[in-house]
């Protein structure tokens, strides 16, 4: 009887789910062998995955999609919830309390135990409530089919929820795909109509170039012919000959200087102020001819500015280096150049902290954009690159970008939204830090410099200047026009 007993133990544990411990239900076998309750291993199922773990022996199945139900095992585990009942039956009159030997016929309800009726009567039941061992089993063989019932209904609604998850009301992904595909479609219109322009002005600047050139031409053959005639004609013509050179040789500036045009590129400064940081300047670098603010987020010229070399703009000792240095990643950060006429930003490596204790040459390792005055005109620069352009207003705000790893470093016109000047394929072999240069000062001008963010007022304001000053250079051009005309 015993060996029996201890068969029937070993064929329950066979058809038991090792997760919620109760008889298999709908069981589904995986590929290491071990089987479970479909509804069981469902929950603990990642959906599209390519690999499940078991839950038992941690064997990593390459499966897709839950099994199918293992009809044997189901009907195996039919068979053997039927054999332990009609055990249980056969075995509920011989079964006895092992103190009293006496058979259970009662059931504490409180305590979940069956009972002699011995047993019922001590103290440490006689507050308890206890029901006949028959009708105990029907009343919780009603619960269990009713938990069971339960259960199955949740087992079909979340059936359906997963089915509605794989064929979703509303489809996101294409929705999405559909907003990013119109975004695309608009930077590329935008990106035709702006290279388009780019073209134009080039012919434009092309055409004025061959115009200035065919009017040095005339002119020159008119002074060649002029230089010819007898002396009473030459004086005669002299004073039309004089105002016809200065009138063409005027247009020299126009014609060989080309101007910074804008393009602006929507959207480019919000993208970028993604990678903003917070950039502070070195206070180890204050000296009589700079002096950095006590929150260190700007730097003005000094009142004891000196010019060392023939070029004031690269003199040694008036930069100002940021505390941070950057070896990987991207970074973005403005500067406030409202109150200077001239100045330089960029980046440089480390090293120059200790050339500059040298008073060696500072530029060999960096990479910059500057604003410098010509007679009555302001150039942007950058050093090294070709850019030496013409520029009649103004740029309030700086944007400066570093792309570390592909060795980009890119500036830009904050209020206009536009590109100045990008350098690419820079080989960094060290760290970079920004680097910024407020002068040299040009007497009357605060010379301030710094790298604060704008409230929404003072931005508001450096757009108005802005606007101002291309105001009034758009005036100077008509009435140079009229002058012409």
């Amino acid at each position: 009887m015993a060996a029996i007993l201890e068969k029937l133990q070993e064929f329950q544990r066979e058809i038991t789910c090792s997760i919620c411990r109760s008889y298999f239900f709908q069981p589904v076998t995986i590929c290491c062998g071990h089987s479970f309750c479909r509804s069981c291993l469902s929950q603990i199922w990642t959906l599209g995955a390519t690999a499940f773990s078991c839950p038992e022996c941690r064997q990593v199945s390459p499966v897709k999609e839950l099994p199918g139900v293992n009809g044997i095992l189901a009907q195996l585990t039919d068979m053997g919830k039927e054999l332990c009942s009609l055990h249980l039956q056969s075995t509920e009159g011989q079964r006895e309390c092992a103190k009293h030997q006496k058979a259970f016929k009662l059931f504490c309800e409180d305590d979940q135990t069956p009972l002699c009726v011995r047993c019922s009567q001590s103290p440490g039941h006689g507050a308890h409530k206890l029901s006949p061992v028959e009708e105990a089993a029907h009343e919780h063989r009603k619960k269990l089919q009713h938990l069971w019932s339960h259960l199955e209904k949740h087992f079909h609604e979340a059936e359906e929820l997963l089915d509605q998850e794989e064929r979703p009301t509303v489809d996101w992904q294409w929705m999405v795909a559909g907003e990013f595909n119109r975004l695309h479609q608009f930077l590329m219109e935008e990106e035709s109509r702006c290279i388009g322009r780019i073209k134009e002005e080039e012919r434009a600047s092309q055409d004025r170039l061959s115009q200035h050139r065919q009017a040095l031409q005339d002119l020159t053959l008119v002074l060649q012919e002029a230089g010819h005639q007898p002396n009473l004609d030459l004086l005669h013509d002299v004073k039309q000959l004089l105002e016809m050179s200065e009138s063409v040789l005027s247009q020299r500036a126009k014609a060989v200087f080309p101007q910074l045009r804008e393009y602006p590129i929507s959207g480019v400064i919000e993208m970028l102020r993604r990678f903003r940081v917070d950039i502070t300047m070195d206070p180890a670098a204050a000296n009589p001819f700079v002096t950095v603010s006590e929150d260190r987020k700007s730097v003005k010229a000094g009142e004891g500015w000196q010019v060392e070399t023939k070029h004031p703009e690269l003199a040694v000792g008036n930069y100002v280096l940021a505390e941070q240095a950057f070896s990987s990643g991207r970074h973005y950060w403005e500067v406030d150049v409202t109150q200077l006429p001239q100045w330089i930003l960029g980046i440089s490596n480390p090293s120059l902290r200790r050339k500059k204790k040298r008073k060696t040459e500072p530029w060999a390792s960096a990479f910059l954009l500057r604003r410098v005055r010509k007679e009555e005109d302001y150039f942007l620069q950058t050093y090294p690159g070709s850019l030496d352009h013409r520029v009649k207003g103004p740029v309030p705000r700086v944007g400066v970008y570093l792309e570390h790893s592909y060795g980009i470093l890119a500036f830009y016109n904050v209020l206009q939204h536009s590109l100045i000047y990008r350098f690419h394929a820079i080989l960094f072999t060290e760290p970079v830090t920004p680097i910024f240069f407020p002068g040299p000062p040009i007497p009357g001008m605060k010379g301030l410099l710094g790298n604060r963010e704008l409230p929404d007022g003072d931005v508001a304001s450096a757009a108005a200047a802005l606007a101002a000053a291309k105001a009034a250079a758009a005036a100077d051009s008509e009435d140079e026009e009229d002058e012409k005309a």
